[in-house]
């Protein structure tokens, strides 16, 4: 006897309720043709994978395929042999967007001579499955590509092929669902959500396995979505919490909060964090660009749960969910419960640095090494030279009228006669002067000079800086970060 997980399938690739896409013998022609590369790519959730298998196994009379995944390090082990050892061998890569970029060109470049050399190549056939723009990013990598192989894009199904799905499980099951569109509508045609609200409707109304006489199945969206969030609870909850509280959690710093938030929102994946926040506003803009040009890479790197879960391309500025599962569970999160329980306490001032430095040119190096420092531990740092790309054509002037006055919570000033004698210097004594009382601004005196608007009995750090000692940096942790991380925190 048939049973629900048999029919209504969350792991794996279905057997009785599978549907091809519009496009199935187009890809299964390329996928049978010696040589011929072949790209899949569509959002999460598309079946792209599931697709490719079921090809693979009606061919496999005609030919065998080996399938990795760059997933999985045993795979990638596999898949960075081939790189380096090539053979004449069928290969599904699937996950390319996961791959360094030198394996992802040196995979381009074979796909691209062995369809050149047809049934006499002894390069491998490749099969790549990826997200979105998949195709693109790997003609960057080698522009005439696009001649040589068969690109094909897997969309979110219609309404008529999911309810072929809804109708192959209603048969294999002997039941009916009474709305069965109303399932199409929650899942927007997303393959694995049908699989999944179907069995958990199916297991609200008692419906295990096959039915003796045809059974109706009553469809309450709410109901099963508030079931199916609960259970997701278990697997994403903490998953979600690790990305919200950054690489080094502080109660006020959540643009990784605000920006998952944002995403959530989104209908599908993968997105373009540049795009959203250039239609943004405010807080969530800054948020947004506080952190993708670097930080977002180097935290979801960092993590090992993070990194399974998430991808960023911090070039492309590319963002992907990789699990269906996921990007569901963030659409319907209660976000100010784990807001709450991330332990964001205090409501954040929308300041786009954490700290901006202050600095003559004598003392670049102590600043430099500062700015270094402080952004290993995740903080955003207004440091000059990091900055200049973006401000082309624009006044220094206005913008340190407005890093150092507005845009910063703190105020990190290296003062020294050069710091007092200086043009600039002086200038962003005068932005900054006035938040002095605001206890925003940090002074670092490295000699005994005095400073109009900075009191002297002002609690400050003391240092004297010397570039030519081999021991500077370490005292500099010792007198200034450590006091400083202090202050931040």
């Amino acid at each position: 006897m048939i049973s629900i997980e048999d029919v209504f399938v969350t792991e794996g690739v279905p057997e009785l309720t599978f549907v091809q896409p519009p496009n199935y013998y187009n890809i299964l022609v390329d996928i049978k043709k010696k040589g011929k590369p072949v790209i899949i790519e569509g959002q999460s959730g598309t079946g792209k994978t599931t697709t490719i298998l079921k090809i693979i196994e009606e061919i496999s009379d005609i030919c065998n395929f080996s399938y990795l995944t760059a997933r999985k390090r045993e795979d990638i082990t596999e898949i960075f042999k081939l790189t380096r050892e090539p053979n004449n061998g069928n290969y599904i890569i699937d996950d390319l967007h996961r791959l360094a970029p030198i394996m992802k060109k040196t995979l381009t470049d074979y796909a691209k001579v062995a369809a050149d050399e047809g049934q006499s190549t002894k390069y491998p056939k490749l099969v790549i499955i990826g997200i979105n723009n998949l195709g693109q990013e790997l003609l960057k990598l080698s522009p005439d590509i696009s001649k040589r192989c068969g690109i094909h894009k897997i969309e979110a199904g219609t309404w008529e092929t999911i309810g072929k799905l809804i109708e192959k499980g209603e048969k294999s099951l002997n039941i009916k669902f009474f709305r069965p569109k109303a399932i199409y509508n929650e899942t927007k045609g997303d393959y694995w959500l049908t699989q999944v609200l179907c069995q958990f409707a199916c297991l609200k109304n008692g419906v295990i396995k096959e039915q003796k006489e045809t059974k109706y199945i009553s469809v309450s969206i709410k109901e099963i979505r508030k079931d199916l969030i609960n259970k997701l609870n278990n697997s994403y909850g903490e998953i979600v919490k690790a990305f919200a509280r950054g690489k080094r959690f502080r109660p006020t710093n959540d643009p990784y909060y605000i920006l998952l938030k944002a995403i959530s929102e989104e209908t599908e994946m993968p997105v373009d964090l540049t795009e959203i926040a250039n239609k943004s506003e405010g807080t969530i803009r800054n948020s947004i660009n506080k952190i993708k040009e670097t930080r977002l890479h180097k935290h979801i790197s960092s993590s090992s749960i993070l990194s399974a879960n998430f991808y960023y391309n911090p070039e492309t500025s590319n963002f992907n969910i990789e699990d269906p599962a996921l990007f569901y569970y963030l659409k319907y999160l209660d976000w100010k419960k784990i807001k709450k329980e991330c332990g964001f306490k205090y409501k954040s001032t929308d300041y786009k640095f954490d700290i901006a430095i202050s600095f003559a040119g004598e003392n670049r190096a102590l600043a430099e090494y500062i700015t270094t420092f402080l952004r290993v531990f995740d903080y955003e740092v207004f440091y000059d030279e990091l900055y200049e790309a973006n401000y082309l054509g624009s006044s220094w002037s206005d913008r340190f009228e407005e890093v150092f006055n507005r845009e910063s919570r703190y105020v990190l000033c290296l003062l020294d006669k050069n710091h007092k004698a200086k043009i600039w210097p002086t200038f962003e004594r005068e932005c900054f002067q006035e938040r002095v009382k605001e206890k925003a601004v940090i002074p670092v005196f490295l000699d005994d000079s005095k400073f109009v608007g900075i009191p002297q009995d002002l609690v400050c750090i003391k240092y004297k800086f010397h570039e030519k000692d081999p021991k500077w940096k370490d005292a500099a942790v010792d007198i200034i970060l450590r006091k400083l991380l202090v202050k931040m925190d």
